[in-house]
């Protein structure tokens, strides 16, 4: 099967979805010490490389995944989400200028060095939508590939919540959809927080205010709100049962359905379409941010199983 080079590769929920589909994970790169960790743990026969991907050369992807067939990735989403309320005004600025949105030409800059036969870089969906998409596109272009901008939405993926994405790629991407899946199917027959039946299911401590003003949240009610960049977001949300969750973001608490508390970074995660034997490192915070950050696994299959029948269409059509 094709190796694989996963760029930005965060916890490894995009990697996951790969492996899954029968790939082979050769070497991920992730600057994050304890995103890095949780990738090393879960995927052990990956060489994860803690670093800068800005400082990462096609020598090094080469040096530990070999010939490299498939480059995928997700570099960082909040110089362009609206939901960040320092994004700058201007989009050229957002790509070319943060050094933060800098990072999607280093990944650009790795697709030309390396040349794959397939990439998939996943963003949020205002990559889509001009004037960057024409950057995109011409940066692309200067590499040598041509790109289709495939829209996806988790949710149509057997995903419990909400995610419209962007996967930016050098093939057309359209997984049939699958069934949806509620709260209750996803979250409902779970152990007790702190039973010790499963990883990273420990109880969020709150300040006794806000866990009295969570008492009174009805389903489908917020506990808070901020200002992002465009429009107002919600925070600590009380779900609804036979619903499927809002987006699951680092920053981003859910409350439970009926009792009054915090969801566990386990409950986020099955949210997200983790299995429980996948495991977070670092603190509390940090496996939030983790899971928050990540391509929901179920996801990343179906987009690898499109990448699969395309290369397998390939090879037969060459033999």
């Amino acid at each position: 099967m094709y190796n694989v080079a996963d760029i930005f590769s965060g916890a490894g929920g995009f990697g996951l979805g790969f492996r899954k589909a029968g790939f082979k994970i050769k070497v991920a790169v992730e600057i994050d010490r304890d995103a890095a960790r949780t990738y090393s743990a879960n995927h052990q026969n990956t060489v994860v490389l803690q670093e800068d991907v800005a400082n990462v050369d096609y020598k090094d992807l080469v040096k530990y995944g070999g010939e490299i067939k498939i480059i995928i990735g997700s570099p960082p989403c909040e110089p362009f989400t609206a939901a960040n309320p320092n994004r700058m005004e201007d989009p050229a600025d957002r790509l070319y200028v943060d050094p933060a949105g800098q990072l999607t030409l280093e990944f650009i800059r790795l697709v030309g060095e390396l040349g794959p036969e397939v990439f998939v870089m996943e963003n949020v969906a205002a990559l889509a939508e001009e004037p960057l998409k024409s950057y995109i596109e011409r940066e692309f272009k200067r590499v040598g590939y041509h790109v289709y901008f495939n829209i996806l939405h988790a949710e149509d993926y057997g995903v419990p919540s909400r995610r419209r994405r962007v996967f930016i790629s050098n093939i057309e991407i359209k997984p049939p959809k699958t069934r949806r899946v509620t709260v209750r199917e996803a979250i409902g027959d779970m152990p007790p927080p702190d039973s010790g039946q499963l990883p990273n299911h420990e109880t969020v401590s709150l300040s006794p205010k806000k866990q009295q003003r969570i008492t009174r949240l009805k389903p489908g009610e917020a506990l808070m709100r901020y200002k992002g960049a465009v429009g107002f977001y919600e925070n600590y949300i009380r779900l609804i049962w036979d619903d499927i969750a809002p987006t699951v973001m680092g920053s981003r608490r859910f409350v439970h359905p009926e009792e009054h508390r915090i969801l566990t970074v386990r409950e986020q995660a099955r949210l997200m379409g983790y299995p429980d034997d996948y495991v977070f490192y670092g603190s509390k915070d940090a496996q939030y941010n983790q899971v928050g950050e990540s391509v929901p696994p179920p996801l990343a299959y179906v987009i690898a199983l499109e990448v699969r029948k395309f290369l397998e269409r390939r090879n037969y059509s060459r033999g």
